[in-house]
């Protein structure tokens, strides 16, 4: 049987994949609080952040692709400089005093632009430009490998105001990156693998059945401005969470 506060956490952990996945995110960073606030050991938390990640990224790519909210070509040019960026993250391990304050504020700042714009209409549609597009994967990357998260949270916001793609297909697009770089990322600290919980099935089923509730609001349900406004509490909660860390 499992304890009251493992039953807990996957409550929480299924109610973060149902909010993370409406917008094609996978909720590595809402994981990451979860546990940290059940204070589950630090060797603990990344690696079942990420393979959390890797299972929900996969399921619901699978479910905005199958609906056409994707770009194939952005995912290219975007997984050619995160897949060995994230790889190289993974093995990185920064004080959270380092990055964690200007990451946080960066999130917090794009949240609240997003709720206040969540009423305009998208950007004029351009061309993705090749050599940007794998600089910023490269970034993305190395950040979300050092994080442990997906990196769907840094690269959301960014695509959506370089206008590569609409507010929809950055969903199925963002997913498909972050199964991509969290698997990625798990590779290159695959030592880590060795401290998941005994729980992970239990937390896998609270995530997947989060993330198919998620995926059917944002690939059905929500408008655009839906989805900002959606989004816009995501990176605000996760801003929260990086700054809270710190305290």
């Amino acid at each position: 049987m499992f304890e009251f506060h493992n039953l807990a956490i996957a409550l929480f952990l299924f109610l973060g994949a149902i909010l993370y996945t409406s917008v094609g995110h996978a909720g590595a960073s809402a994981y990451i609080a979860v546990m940290t606030l059940f204070d589950l050991p630090a060797v603990v938390i990344k690696p079942t952040a990420l393979t959390l990640n890797i299972f929900v990224s996969f399921f619901a790519s699978w479910r905005y692709i199958k609906r056409g909210l994707f770009n194939k070509r952005l995912l290219i040019y975007l997984s050619i400089g995160a897949i060995p960026a994230a790889f190289i993250g993974g093995r990185i391990d920064l004080a959270d005093t380092i990055y964690k304050p200007i990451i946080g504020v960066l999130l917090l700042f794009s949240g609240l632009r997003f709720v206040v714009q969540s009423q305009q209409a998208d950007k004029t549609k351009r061309e993705v430009i090749p050599v940007l597009a794998i600089f910023i994967g490269v970034c993305v990357g190395l950040l979300s490998g050092v994080t442990g998260t997906g990196g769907g949270i840094f690269l959301s916001p960014l695509i959506i105001w370089l206008g590569w793609t609409t507010v929809k297909s950055a969903s199925g697009t963002v997913a498909a990156f972050i199964f991509l770089n969290s698997l990625s990322g798990l590779l290159g600290n695959f030592a880590s693998t060795s401290s998941l919980p005994p729980t992970l099935p239990l937390f896998l089923v609270a995530v997947v059945l989060g993330a198919a509730i998620g995926t059917q609001y944002g690939t059905t349900r929500f408008s655009h401005s839906g989805i900002k406004r959606a989004l816009g509490c995501v990176l605000i909660i996760a801003g929260i969470k990086f700054l809270l860390v710190l305290a």
